[in-house]
């Protein structure tokens, strides 16, 4: 609505916000988009938001798209902060909460992404999207490029778990499984888009999917009654819903509405792959390439993230840092997550109950901070992993 231009992230390069963007078209890195935040702030006051629609299009003002005919949405967002008092008990912790994104549609915070990148291919009347997955952003392009009327070509690893790849064919996607990993079905996406007429809605390869996901942190900021936690603990395979939420506290203090202290952020990886986790630990801008990353956690299994300067910026900013877990504490906090509190995380949710775990150990996160771990998915769709 008072989106004004797109600028790169790494150059600052300003590109037309008006038209179909991918990366920046000097450097090659992602794009941000920008807003007249003094117009939004006309309407957009914290008293306007207590009778707003509990989705994540609440905070309007502040997402791209222009006209209300074009957004495409099936009532994505406001997920539940759920306090986790019995999870918390174990560790002598009286803050800890759960922002439990399996109650998104399709499953994952994947569809806060999706309803703003499809809704911009809308607006744009672009009619082919294309995507590379581990797995819950292809469910979640295949809903709503359907919701949208629009053609969706999805490329999978051939692991991918069986639950994505249903759910992306009876949505009626153009399902194509791979032999490799996801940078491999971003290798085939960018071969082939031209000649076949798709738009590429790559994880920060195009500007709005982060947009989407910023409203995290504007909903965690809200819900915590526009205070923010001490620490957040975040799992990252392309890291947009880290990014978007660095992005979202910066533009709530522009707007006045909180002040200049972040949570500390810590982002999550598995050992099998962890690129960020080497790239923060040894003092690197970028993060080299995990060869042969492996993890059951397929969200997880992203061994390179074009958007890794960013997120290494936001954990060094904030005072954070990067942990790896193993696939076995994922997998055993899953069930402890479950049987304490009744959710049923998929293993990236539960890879963040382990490294709290090592963190309070180790006692780089105390006892009496407010501490929020995000599930960023149900573990329904991850059912290969338990047993069987």
């Amino acid at each position: 609505m008072h989106l004004t231009h797109l600028a790169c992230t790494a150059c600052g390069k300003e590109h037309d916000a008006h038209v179909p963007q991918n990366l920046c078209k000097t450097c090659g890195k992602p794009l941000f988009a920008h807003y007249d935040l003094a117009a939004a702030a006309q309407t957009f006051t914290k008293d306007a938001l207590r009778t707003r629609v509990k989705s994540l299009w609440r905070y309007r003002e502040v997402l791209p798209v222009k006209n209300e005919a074009d957004i495409v949405t099936l009532g994505e967002g406001w997920t539940p902060l759920l306090p986790a008092p019995r999870l918390g008990a174990k560790h002598g912790l009286k803050k800890l909460f759960i922002k439990d994104e399996a109650q998104n549609p399709t499953g994952s915070f994947k569809a806060r992404g999706m309803t703003a990148a499809v809704s911009m291919a809308r607006q744009f009347g672009l009619k082919k999207l294309a995507v590379p997955s581990a797995g819950n952003a292809a469910g979640a392009l295949a809903a709503y490029a359907a919701r949208a009327g629009m053609e969706a070509h999805i490329f999978m690893p051939r692991d991918t778990p069986r639950a994505n790849v249903i759910e992306c064919e009876q949505m009626g996607a153009h399902v194509t499984l791979i032999d490799g990993l996801i940078t491999d079905c971003g290798a085939e996406v960018a071969k082939r888009k031209a000649a076949e007429g798709w738009f590429d809605v790559s994880t920060l390869k195009e500007p709005y999917r982060a947009e989407g996901k910023k409203t995290l942190g504007y909903e965690l900021a809200e819900q915590l009654d526009w205070t923010l936690p001490d620490v957040i603990l975040y799992p990252t395979g392309g890291g947009t819903g880290l990014i978007g939420m660095w992005k979202a506290f910066d533009e709530m203090e522009r707007l006045g509405w909180i002040g200049a202290k972040r949570p500390r952020m810590f982002t999550v990886q598995a050992t099998g792959c962890q690129p960020i986790v080497r790239a923060f630990e040894s003092g690197e801008k970028f993060a080299a390439e995990h060869v042969g990353a492996h993890t059951r956690a397929s969200g997880l299994r992203v061994p390179k993230a074009i958007g890794d300067f960013i997120m290494l910026d936001a954990l060094r900013a904030s005072g954070g840092g990067a942990i790896a877990v193993t696939d076995e504490e994922m997998i055993s906090c899953t069930k402890e997550v479950g049987a304490t509190e009744g959710i049923f995380p998929a293993p990236e949710g539960a890879a963040c109950y382990a490294a709290l775990k090592t963190l309070l150990a180790a006692g780089t996160v105390r006892p009496d901070e407010a501490i929020v771990l995000f599930n960023t998915s149900t573990g329904l769709k991850y059912l290969e992993c338990y047993g069987g």
